[in-house]
């Protein structure tokens, strides 16, 4: 198994969910009343699949996607990407699925199977007034061909991965596991979203059920060091792997 982070950089994000990219550098003066947050999704190389976890923000450098960029700067390109994972459809986690062109929306992975629970897209798709989600883009996501609706709670995709509906950030949100020989890689995705989030057991109210994401933070954690995983962290600004 390679484990590829896809960092899409550092964001200041404002409560009605817009996000602005800014330096490292700049962390030190931005407003402490903004949240600060990076974006990391994840390429998976399995023996059968290539993977991208989770499909980022959807932003654009000179006319490309930047997940696709950083695809191609991995060695890679997006016609190979077999399987994406969706942990959840806020817009910073599902919008580098595509883009819209002239009323026409531009798959990224068009060659891709798109995994996503089905009761996760309903409950987005109500969410009419929360800036967490972007309708638009949800409702091209709905209705693509090539979209795996998911209905199980627990499962397995394929013979290295398995996933577990945990709820917490979002109603239906869901976690998932790799493992490969004696190796497995966990990713909480944003129940877990970032490494500080394990020194503090807090319930967040940016949670939609913030206890349970805090439970679930605590029995993974010894999950991890019991089990020797290696945590993948979506939001994390100085690690978004880290080894147990």
């Amino acid at each position: 198994m390679t484990i590829i982070p896809l960092q899409e950089g550092i964001f200041t994000v404002t409560p009605t969910k817009d996000f602005t990219r800014i330096t490292r550098e700049e962390l030190k003066t931005v407003d402490k009343a903004l949240l600060t947050m990076a974006i990391c999704p994840f390429l998976i190389v399995l023996p059968d699949d290539i993977i991208l976890l989770d499909a980022g923000l959807g932003f654009k450098e000179d006319g490309k996607p930047v997940i696709v960029k950083l695809i191609e700067d991995a060695g890679y390109n997006a016609n190979q990407i077999t399987k994406v994972l969706l942990s959840h459809l806020h817009k910073d986690h599902a919008e580098g699925l595509g883009y819209t062109d002239n009323g026409t929306f531009i798959q990224n992975f068009p060659d891709a199977e798109i995994y996503l629970q089905q009761n996760e897209l309903h409950y987005a798709l109500d969410q009419i007034a929360s800036h967490s989600f972007n309708q638009e883009i949800l409702e091209e996501i709905a209705s693509l061909p090539n979209l795996i609706l998911m209905n199980d709670d627990t499962g397995s995709i394929g013979k290295y991965i398995t996933y577990e509906v945990t709820g917490g950030h979002t109603p239906f949100h869901q976690a998932f596991w790799f493992k490969e020989d004696n190796v497995t890689a966990f990713y909480g995705a944003d129940n877990l979203p970032q490494k500080s989030y394990l020194k503090f057991h807090i319930a967040y109210k940016s949670d939609y059920d913030g206890k349970k994401a805090m439970e679930d933070r605590q029995k993974w954690e010894q999950q991890a060091k019991d089990e020797n995983w290696i945590v993948l962290f979506y939001h994390d600004i100085s690690k978004n792997v880290m080894e147990f």
